[in-house]
């Protein structure tokens, strides 16, 4: 990988994920608990942490639990606690969001930023050793996930020894210079497909999809032409290779957890961003924190 505040982040994930163990545990109680019905809440790269939770929350049976972007909580429905995701601390539609939640239930924000405003309004899980100098979020989010994966029971050794064999291959040829790449995923592997399309906006404004892998075939599969990829985030279904191989697209799919296939789509960022001469730490137009006039 090229020089850059990006490609050190990416590339401290799996020890990020494995001290993930820990910080579970520590603050277990400020975690949702089993049966709780849950509202996680985010923007962008947050905001697909908080789908993914909720997947894996809900498909284990461990409770209701919504994902919502700040700007659209349901204040009208009944929660047992309130979990926020925000690096920055600062973002307005977050901070807002916070601000306005009901009095009396449990709320917990999950950040790296200290001194930020988010902290000071919900119990603090504050991880600053996964704090970013790279405007694109990486290890703050995956570390987020993995320490709710960890939370959620989940033994992370084997997704961890997976995100270190990617990174220390380079097989990326065959996605690296297509014209247009089409994330799909069930599940957390949704979610994550959603994270890894913004991932390629963002670091080299590709031209990057995403959508749930069974409806993928439901109208976006008009996209798929030689040339270009559909890159699937853990398990595929049933028939789908059979109909991309009829578009003349590449498909990209490794039997890898969707977390560890994620850090292949953060390596991609890094090699096409210094294919166009992009800076992947400060992409155009974006900023750390999306702070929004009075």
């Amino acid at each position: 990988m090229t020089n850059s505040f990006l490609a050190e982040e990416i590339a401290s994930q799996p020890d990020d994920w494995t001290a993930a163990a820990d910080v579970a545990r520590n603050f277990r109680d400020r975690l949702p608990a089993d049966g709780e019905q849950v509202a996680v809440i985010g923007c962008g790269t947050s905001l697909f942490m908080a789908r993914a939770f909720a997947a894996l929350r809900e498909f284990g049976g461990h409770g209701v639990t919504d994902a919502w972007s700040a700007s659209e909580i349901r204040r009208s429905r009944d929660y047992d606690r309130y979990l926020v995701i925000c690096r920055s601390g600062t973002t307005t539609e977050v901070v807002d969001a916070m601000r306005s939640l009901p009095a009396g239930v449990p709320r917990t924000v999950m950040c790296s930023s200290p001194g930020t405003p988010a902290l000071e309004l919900a119990d603090p899980i504050l991880i600053d050793q996964v704090d970013e100098r790279s405007v694109v979020q990486t290890r703050f989010a995956t570390t987020t996930l993995a320490i709710l994966r960890w939370h959620l029971g989940e033994d992370l050794a084997p997704v961890i020894e997976q995100a270190r064999a990617v990174l220390a291959e380079d097989d990326l040829e065959a996605v690296r210079a297509a014209e247009q790449i089409s994330f799909v995923g069930m599940g957390l592997g949704a979610a994550l497909a959603e994270e890894a399309a913004l991932k390629l906006r963002e670091s080299c404004q590709s031209w990057a999809e995403s959508y749930p892998a069974t409806e993928y075939r439901h109208g976006p599969i008009s996209i798929a032409a030689p040339g270009r990829a559909v890159w699937s985030l853990g398990p595929l279904v049933p028939g789908f290779a059979d109909d991309i191989a009829a578009t003349g697209a590449h498909l990209e799919h490794r039997d890898i957890d969707p977390m560890a296939e994620l850090v292949r789509v953060h390596g991609l960022c890094v090699l096409r961003s210094a294919d166009l001469g992009l800076d992947p730490d400060h992409p155009r137009s974006l900023s750390r924190s999306v702070i929004l006039d009075e």
